[in-house]
């Protein structure tokens, strides 16, 4: 891809971004994008969905290492899955997608613009939009309800898939060897994802075991 076209602009008016994160693999090449185009940002992980802790350290770490190979500063928000549970409660059946899937990106996303409002940020946006496996409209809503109550904080609805970003995401995915993550991340998504495997006689999800340098033709759920 020319690398103009790789080149972003901050919507007019704005000019300091918190990015939300959710994993190495989504971020990656979303993170080199930004830097190529000079944009100032810095990474706020906050995913009290992810479950269990060893995936949760594993995605995060992963995350961080990523950031400091280029100097990027990274806010490690809190792990507090006490709540997630609370606002998910009732919702432990609905399909991927569905209003558990709303709730979690609204608690995330609330916190994301909260901090912003905090720490002078003018501009939120996700990496979690970047994956196949999610429904982009969904992410957008969510983003841009979790900013209406700050009059100075927007959220930036870029589509991360366009001009290659799906392509690139899985290039930096082998090239930096990070870690495929083969469900979505919540207690849930693991049920259901083991569930399908179980039913289709493969293994369950076993936890740190999978790289992307290491594939063939299996493909990742890397939200």
């Amino acid at each position: 891809m020319n690398k103009q076209n790789r080149l972003l602009e901050l919507p007019e008016g704005k000019n300091r971004l918190l990015l939300h994160s959710c994993c190495a693999p989504c971020s990656g090449d979303i993170i080199l994008r930004l830097i190529e185009s000079s944009i100032k940002f810095q990474i706020f992980f906050y995913n009290p969905n992810i479950h269990p802790k060893k995936e949760y350290l594993l995605r995060k770490e992963e995350n961080i290492n990523f950031a400091k190979k280029y100097n990027i500063p990274f806010i490690d928000a809190e792990y507090d899955t006490k709540n997630w549970f609370k606002i998910t409660e009732g919702m432990e059946w609905e399909p991927e997608r569905g209003l558990r899937c709303d709730s979690c990106f609204d608690m995330r996303f609330i916190k994301t613009a909260e901090y912003a409002y905090k720490h002078g940020f003018d501009l939120i946006s996700s990496t979690l939009g970047i994956s196949r496996w999610k429904d982009i409209d969904q992410i957008n809503r969510a983003g841009t309800k979790s900013t209406s109550p700050f009059s100075n904080i927007d959220y930036w609805s870029i589509n991360w898939r366009k001009q290659g970003g799906s392509q690139e995401m899985l290039n930096v995915s082998k090239n930096e060897r990070f870690y495929m993550q083969e469900y979505c991340g919540c207690v849930y998504s693991l049920r259901d994802t083991n569930n399908w495997r179980m039913k289709n006689n493969k293994p369950k999800i076993e936890f740190g075991l999978k790289f992307y340098e290491n594939l063939n033709k299996e493909t990742s759920k890397d939200k």
